[in-house]
C-alpha cells in the first residue's frame, strides 16, 4: 500500500477511535445526571401546592390507596414519584353559593381527612412547615388543604376560621367567576378589584396563617391583594402570560411585584396555560367545543368524570392532527422564565393534575423526576432545584405562619 493510503487509513482510524470515545463520554454523562437526578429528587421534598383530586373522593368514593388507570394521583403513583407533599384542592364552581357551599366544603375537607386515617402508613394531614418536614422524615406523604375559590366562605370571616381549624392553609380569592368581593381574571370587572370587604379577607387570612393565593384573580385583583397582605402571596398554580398569553396566567410585572414581597409561582401544568399555539387552536375549534360538551353530557355533574372525559377528547384530537401537541419540557420553559426574571426562589410547582389536562409525558404524579432531571441538564444547581421543588413553599408557609403569630399577639395584646 503506498504510504500517502496507509497514513489516510490510520487518520480515519483515529477519528473513529475519537468518535467513539466522544459518543461513550457523552452517555456516561448523560447517565451520571440522571443518577444524580434520581438521587437528588427522591432526597428532597416535592411538594406540588394544588390537585384536584377531591372530586374524585367526592363523586366517585375513590380509594388513593389504589394505583388508577385514570387520573393522575393516588399513593402508589405518588410514591413512584417522590411527591412528598400535596395540597388537594377544595372547590365547586361559584354558582354554588350560601349555605350549600358551605356544606359541600364540609364534605370535601372530611373526604380529605377519611383518606389520611384509611392510610395512616403512607400519609400525615399537616398544617404547618415543620409538620411537612416531620411528615417527610418519618417516610409519609405530607397532606394539606388549599380552597380554591372564596365564594366558598359564604361572605363570612367565622366561616373563614373555621376553615383554618380544620386545616385548609389557602384560599384562592376567587375561582372563574367573581364573588362579592373580588374579581376573577376570567370574568368581567364588578368590583373593580377586591371590595373594602376583601381586604378583610386578605387580613384574616394573614391572621390565621393561611396562604393568599392569586391564581385566577384579576390583575386589579392581584395587585389590591399584594397591597392588603402582610404576608407574602403564592399563586398556587399559574403559569406565565409572556410564553401563553391567557388571562389566567401572570405578566411579567405581576411576578415581579409577587417576588418582590417574596411570593412564589406555583406552574400549572394545563396545556392550555403553557402553550399559546395549543390555546389558540383549542379557542377556535368547534369540534372541541362539542365533543367536550357530550363528555360532559356523559358524566352529568361528575366533576372528576369530566375532566378525564375531556383529557381523553383532547389526546383523541391531538392523535387525529386536529390539535396541537404538548410536550411536558414546556413546565420547564416557564420555570426557566421566572428564574430569569426573578431567581430561582420564587418558583416552585402547582400541577392542577387531576383537573386539568396534562401536557404528553406528565401524565400523573409518577412522571414528576422527569422535572428534576431536566432542570439538572439545563444547569440548575441542586440548591436550585431543591428550592424550586419545594423549599420554596415551605419559605413561604413558614414566613406566614410567623406573621400570623405577630398578628395574633398584637390582638390579645391591646
Amino acid at each position: 500500500m503506498p504510504k500517502y493510503l496507509m497514513l489516510i487509513a490510520g487518520a480515519i482510524a483515529l477519528m473513529g477511535f475519537a468518535l467513539t470515545q466522544t459518543a461513550s463520554s457523552t452517555q456516561s454523562q448523560t447517565d451520571d445526571i440522571a443518577a444524580r437526578a434520581k438521587k437528588l429528587h427522591f432526597s428532597s421534598i416535592v411538594i406540588d401546592t394544588h390537585d384536584d383530586t377531591t372530586q374524585r373522593l367526592i363523586w366517585d368514593n375513590w380509594d388513593l390507596g389504589h394505583r388508577d388507570a385514570d387520573g393522575s394521583i393516588d399513593i402508589p403513583r405518588m410514591r413512584e414519584g417522590g411527591l412528598g407533599a400535596i395540597f388537594f384542592s377544595i372547590w365547586m364552581p361559584g354558582s354554588v353559593n350560601g349555605p350549600l357551599a358551605v356544606q359541600k366544603s364540609l364534605d370535601q375537607i372530611d373526604a380529605v381527612r377519611r383518606q389520611v386515617l384509611a392510610h395512616p402508613a403512607d400519609l400525615a394531614l399537616c398544617a404547618t412547615a415543620d409538620e411537612i418536614r416531620r411528615a417527610h422524615a418519618d417516610g409519609k406523604i405530607a397532606v394539606m388543604m388549599g380552597m380554591e375559590g372564596g365564594h366558598m366562605i359564604n361572605d363570612d370571616l367565622a366561616v373563614l376560621r373555621m376553615y383554618a381549624v380544620l386545616g385548609v392553609r389557602y384560599l384562592t380569592l376567587t375561582h372563574f367567576q367573581n364573588n362579592n368581593w373580588a374579581d376573577s381574571s376570567t370574568d368581567k370587572p364588578a368590583h373593580n378589584g377586591l371590595t373594602d370587604f376583601g381586604r378583610q379577607v386578605v387580613r384574616e387570612l394573614n391572621r390565621q396563617g393561611m396562604m393568599v393565593d392569586v391564581s385566577h384573580v384579576s390583575d386589579k385583583t392581584f395587585y389590591d391583594a399584594l397591597a392588603a397582605s402582610r404576608a407574602p402571596l403564592i399563586a398556587s398554580h399559574s403559569s406565565c402570560r409572556a410564553l401563553c398569553d391567557v388571562p389566567r396566567n401572570m405578566t411579567d410585572d405581576m411576578i415581579k411585584a409577587l417576588a418582590a414581597k417574596g411570593g412564589v409561582i406555583q406552574i400549572n401544568y394545563h396545556v392550555g396555560f403553557l402553550s399559546s399555539e395549543f390555546s389558540a387552536a383549542a379557542a377556535s375549534s368547534p369540534e372541541l367545543k362539542s365533543r367536550m360538551q357530550e363528555a360532559n353530557v356523559r358524566c352529568g355533574e361528575d366533576e372528576a368524570c369530566q375532566t378525564i372525559e375531556t383529557d381523553k377528547v383532547i389526546r383523541a384530537m391531538v392523535a387525529e392532527g386536529k390539535l396541537p401537541r404538548v410536550d411536558w419540557k414546556l413546565i420547564v420553559d416557564h420555570i426557566d422564565h421566572v428564574v430569569k426574571l426573578v431567581g430561582a426562589e420564587h418558583v416552585g410547582l402547582g400541577s392542577d393534575f387531576d383537573g386539568a389536562d396534562m401536557p404528553f409525558g406528565m401524565e400523573d404524579a409518577s412522571d414528576l423526576p422527569k422535572i428534576t432531571e431536566e432542570l439538572m441538564r439545563r444547569g440548575y444547581t441542586d440548591s436550585q432545584i431543591q428550592d424550586i421543588l419545594g423549599e420554596n413553599t415551605l419559605r413561604i408557609m413558614e414566613q406566614v405562619e410567623k406573621i400570623s403569630r405577630e398578628m395574633l399577639a398584637e390582638g390579645s395584646a391591646r
